[in-house]
């Protein structure tokens, strides 16, 4: 079976590189950036403080902090519409997966015209989208380096699942020094996102070799470093190597895809805003608990990685640990028990489960669900 890797052309990873990246920016010749970010992140200086080190390249910048946790078809229109009245000739997106996703939008239409909808689904696009250029400041979404963006139809209440090659960015920043400040809840939500992504890439139908090292890298990262991170946003040797994680869980699902973890969790946060990585966190065991009988080996490599000593036991016994090990984690970073405490309702479930099918993510889940399937899924969760 043939495969293609996607990544973008260049990644700078580290403390300090947010300054290597500046003289990058400046290389390619650009001469004013939409900064696309979240009003929490332009309250907090750090959009200005970007726009303070374009500046000392010469590079002039417009600010857009319109990007919602769970950005939507109007948040895309409405970056379009200032992208369209300031000559700007490349976009950065600053923060997590909302405004990354966001950005992704609006450089997509800005090249192809028409509407955000136009592109659900996989390469639907004709034209790489305009320059983009991700600085991410969490460690979860992997967004500043895949070709994945969701955006919430808020009409249908759905999140939309655009997977295309020309929307991956032309220079991804993970600078740890941008991390620091994020709290508890965030640092767990995303790290638990990026376990997530690792182990869907794992088990995934699509997974070869290269994204097998990655999602295994991520996973041990992750399971040694998130609690620490939790524990103590300052702690940089953890957010450095929980800003690894989540990069080698997005080259991982990148490219192998991921499965009906997210597929599931896109239709919570479409029907009820809830936050992404809880979604993902509070679905994951429930899943690999459907999926074990089909890759019970795969989930024991799982377990391996997460520190667990399966030696001597069964393939079967040793996806129960990983699931043991995962369920583990999610508690000690206090990632809610289950659907019920974020507010989703029992009697929504069929709409979600039809909703979840349709989703591109679950096209490479190792175990085909059908409806009943995944509402008992989504049942299991609550």
């Amino acid at each position: 079976m043939s495969s293609t890797f996607f990544i973008p052309s260049v990644n700078m990873m580290g403390i300090g590189s947010l300054d290597e990246a500046m003289l990058a920016i400046r290389k390619y010749g650009f001469r004013k950036a939409l900064i696309v970010t979240d009003a929490g992140l332009a309250k907090a200086g750090v959009a200005a403080k970007v726009a303070s080190l374009l500046a000392q390249q010469d590079i002039n910048s417009t600010l857009f902090d319109g990007a919602k946790p769970n950005p939507t078809v109007s948040n895309v229109e409405k970056g379009l519409e200032l992208l369209g009245r300031s000559d700007c000739d490349f976009i950065i997106s600053l923060g997590g997966g909302s405004p990354h996703d966001c950005a992704k939008g609006i450089a997509l239409c800005a090249a192809n015209g028409g509407h955000i909808s136009d592109y659900e689904g996989v390469d639907q696009s004709a034209k790489p989208q305009m320059p983009l250029i991700a600085i991410n400041t969490t460690a979860g979404t992997a967004s500043e380096m895949t070709r994945f963006c969701i955006i919430t139809d808020e009409v249908r209440h759905v999140k939309m699942a655009i997977v295309d090659r020309n929307v991956t960015p032309l220079l991804s920043v993970n600078d740890p020094a941008l991390m620091v400040a994020m709290p508890k809840s965030l640092t767990a939500a995303t790290g638990m996102d990026a376990l997530t992504h690792a182990i869907e890439a794992y088990v995934s139908t699509a997974a070869n070799p290269i994204t097998d090292a990655c999602a295994l890298k991520a996973i041990t990262l992750i399971s040694n470093n998130l609690r620490l991170a939790v524990r103590d946003g300052s702690d940089m040797a953890a957010r450095e190597n929980m800003a690894y994680a989540q990069f080698l869980a997005g080259m991982a699902f990148n490219n192998a895809s991921l499965g009906y973890v997210h597929a599931m969790a896109h239709q919570l946060g479409g029907f009820y805003d809830l936050p992404h990585g809880v979604c993902n966190a509070v679905l994951l065991p429930h899943v690999q608990s459907f999926n074990a009988v089909m890759c019970a080996d795969r989930l024991s490599d799982v377990a391996v990685a997460m520190g667990a000593d399966i030696h001597g036991v069964s393939p079967e016994k040793g996806a129960q640990v990983a699931i043991a090990a995962i369920r583990s984690l999610a508690r000690d970073v206090e990632i809610p028990a289950g659907l019920r405490e974020l507010g989703a309702k029992l009697n929504d479930i069929p709409i979600l489960a039809t909703n979840a099918l349709k989703d591109a993510c679950g096209l490479t889940n190792p175990r085909v669900a059908d409806q009943r399937q995944i509402e008992e899924i989504f049942r299991s969760a609550f």
